[in-house]
Parts: structure tokens; sequence; C-alpha cells
């Protein structure tokens, strides 16, 4: 048997196409091929000056994302051609099949869109952290289904790409870069030394490492409660992450120092008015059991 003979020799059937040893090699060539073009292709997107200076980091990893996802269709289209399939067929079953199963995926559809969107437009980038449904987290990855957010926990959110199209995401931009207001709510007795609640306030805010240097802390004297003055201490903060251990350390400091100068925030209060209420000399009711029926006690008044 010839080297011809054994690469054209049939290995197996399905249907009218076979598989011989030299359509595996095809196979094997093309997809080593394809993996060196997606290497290449990413390596020059990633390093180049030219792309860097002309996209920014998200934009380039939208791009990496496209090419990656073009090379796949390409080198599936291109096994199936050396299998023998006519593309044509391919293209016909695609067409019937998403007929078939678009009213089952309407909603993968939709978020296959958004993801489109999200990696076109650039609003919401790798690296950016966001709010979603009250949870603060880093954007890890962006692929066209769901978006991969990490949160300060260190547990990875897998979330539908639609959900960041048709919610209220708050983008607080890339961690580390910009700042964001957050506050502290405070109060304390009336009769308190409102000047000096006001210079510890901003003293806690200005000894905390991880409280904006760059913009100026700012108290806010918020209203007069029911049993307490009401302060806010606003601050600046690029560590939305970790945001709710910095409030935490804020307040430790705050009640050190209030403790230190002797400012009391007071529990909350309530007056109770009791009408109609039973005097000393006012005959008081007896409790009396009937012969017979020990567990049925009666009430009498003098």
């Amino acid at each position: 048997m010839t080297i011809k003979e054994i690469l054209e020799h049939e290995i197996v059937a399905i249907g009218g196409y076979s598989i011989t040893p030299i359509i595996i090699i095809w196979i094997i060539i093309t997809i080593i091929v394809s993996k060196l073009v997606l290497r290449m292709v990413l390596r020059f997107v990633h390093d180049s000056d030219f792309v860097k200076t002309r996209l920014d980091r998200g934009r380039r990893y939208a791009l990496e994302q496209f090419i990656k996802y073009l090379i796949y269709a390409i080198t599936f289209l291109l096994i199936a051609q050396n299998i023998g399939i006519n593309l044509s067929l391919i293209w016909a079953g695609s067409a019937a099949l998403l007929v078939g199963i678009g009213l089952g995926l309407q909603q993968i559809f939709n978020d296959l869109a958004s993801g489109a969107i999200l990696l076109i437009e650039g609003e919401i980038e790798v690296g950016d952290v966001v709010v979603i449904d009250g949870t603060a987290g880093k954007i890890q990855k962006i692929t066209l289904r769901a978006s991969h957010i990490e949160t300060a926990n260190k547990i990875v959110m897998i979330v539908p790409n639609s959900q960041l199209i048709t919610s209220n995401v708050a983008n607080h931009g890339a961690a580390n870069i910009n700042f964001s207001r957050f506050h502290v709510n405070v109060g304390v007795a009336y009769g308190s030394d409102v000047a000096l609640v006001k210079k510890i306030l901003l003293q806690v805010a200005t000894e905390n490492d991880m409280v904006s240097k760059n913009i100026a802390p700012l108290v806010i004297f918020a209203d007069f409660g029911a049993s307490s003055l009401d302060f806010q201490l606003h601050f600046y903060c690029n560590e939305l992450l970790y945001i709710e251990r910095i409030k935490s350390e804020l307040r430790f400091r705050i009640d050190e120092l209030f403790r230190q100068h002797h400012i009391e925030m007071p529990f909350p209060q309530r007056d109770i008015w009791i009408k109609n209420k039973l005097t000393i000399d006012q005959p008081q009711p007896t409790v009396r059991i009937p012969e017979g029926q020990p567990n049925i006690p009666t009430i009498e008044k003098k």
C-alpha cells in the first residue's frame, strides 16, 4: 500500500462524508495555523504602539475579542470545507435553525447584542469599578454574553450583558483613578459643642490614609433630629470596593475621639403618656375562682 493510498484510506464514514488521514492532517494543520495567526495578531494589538496611541485599554480588549471570534469562525468554516461539507448547506441550515430556536433563545440573543454594544461603545470597560443592584465590583472580563465582576469579597459574579445595558449601573471608572464622594452619618446630644464636633470629624477624615488628600472633606449640619443633632461627614475616596471598611474605620475613630472629649451620642428617646392610670387609693380588682371550675377564674371589682 502506497503513502497516497494510506492517506486516502477511509477511516470513518458518516452519511455521504468520509474521514481520511489526509483530512485529519489538514484539520490539525488548520487548527495550528489558526492558533499561530491568532497569537500573532493579538500580540500585535497588545504591544503595538500604533494601536496603543489610538485605542484605550477597553477598546483594545474589545478589538482582541472580535479578532478571536472571527478567527474561530474562519477556522470552523475551513475545517467544514476540508471535510467536504457544502458551505451553502451550512448557511441554509443555520437560517432554518435560527428561525426554529429564535423564540427560545431571545434572552441569549439579547445578551449577545448587549455584549456587542458594550464592546463597541466602551461605556463599561475592563478595570472599571461599577455598582449594580447595590453591589460594587471590578470588571474583570467582558465576553459577548456576560461580564465577570469581582466584588470586594473576592467573589466573581457572572452578570448577563443585557443587565448592564438595561439596569441603572453606576460606573466609577478605573479603580485608583477616579474619586467618588461618600458620607458617614453622626448624631450627637443636644447641648454639645457643635464647633468641636465639626473639628473632630474633619480631623478623623484627615487622619485616614484612604481618604483623598486632594479634595478636602466637608462636615454638614444636616438637621435637628428628634433626639440628636445630626451631622454628615463627606469625604472623597477612590477605593470603592473597600468603602464599607473605610467607613467602619472612621466610625471607630469618631467614637474614640467623642469619648475623649465627652461628646455624647444619645439613644433615641420617647415620652409615653398613660391616660386614666390607676391610683394607689383606687380599689383593685380581685380574682375569684368559682367552685367546680378551678381553671376558669373570674374578675370582680370591689
